[in-house]
């Protein structure tokens, strides 16, 4: 991972710990790569309560609650399906906000319609409905994950700060 990956997961820890949050993450496409960052720093344990890997659609409706007939009409990789996921993060977890990534990390797997790249992020606080974005990175599979684990870093830092994920 990154320095800059770690000074954003560093500085997300702190925001957490002074405003007394707690958090979840749902990642499908970054294999988990939000939550190792999150963890690679010492004393993350009070902040990072869990994060699920739900890399196949039946990990995402087992794990997550998600309805296989969402993800069956929207696809795995959607807007939809990424709100879902973060939601249901929240529901299985003891946590105050939590962050959801779905993507198309590449090199492979990419259409016209959704491209490599593709990469759609939903983020929520407790009680609140997810905010969804979607994003068009650009680069390997690797330069792909890391990009989208930034924003979901930004995405936590923004809903940890008081405001709804836009940071």
């Amino acid at each position: 991972m990154t320095p800059d990956l770690l000074a954003r997961a560093n500085a997300l820890l702190a925001a957490c710990r002074a405003a007394g949050l707690r958090l979840a993450t749902a990642e499908s496409c970054t294999g988990g790569l939000v939550a190792a960052t999150l963890a690679a720093i010492p004393g993350a344990s009070d902040v990072l309560e869990r994060g699920f890997v739900t890399y196949s659609n039946a990990a995402k409706a087992e794990m997550l609650g998600v309805e296989a007939g969402l993800i069956a009409r929207e696809g795995a990789v959607s807007a939809a399906v990424a709100a879902a996921m973060a939601a249901g993060a929240l529901r299985h977890a003891h946590a105050d906000l939590a962050v959801a990534v779905t993507g198309i990390a590449g090199p492979g797997g990419g259409s016209a319609a959704k491209p490599v790249g593709l990469v759609f992020l939903a983020a929520c606080r407790r009680g609140a409905a997810p905010r969804v974005e979607r994003q068009q990175f650009a680069g390997g599979r690797g330069l792909v994950q890391e990009q989208a684990a930034a924003r979901a870093l930004a995405l936590l830092a923004g809903l940890a700060a008081g405001g709804e994920g836009v940071a």
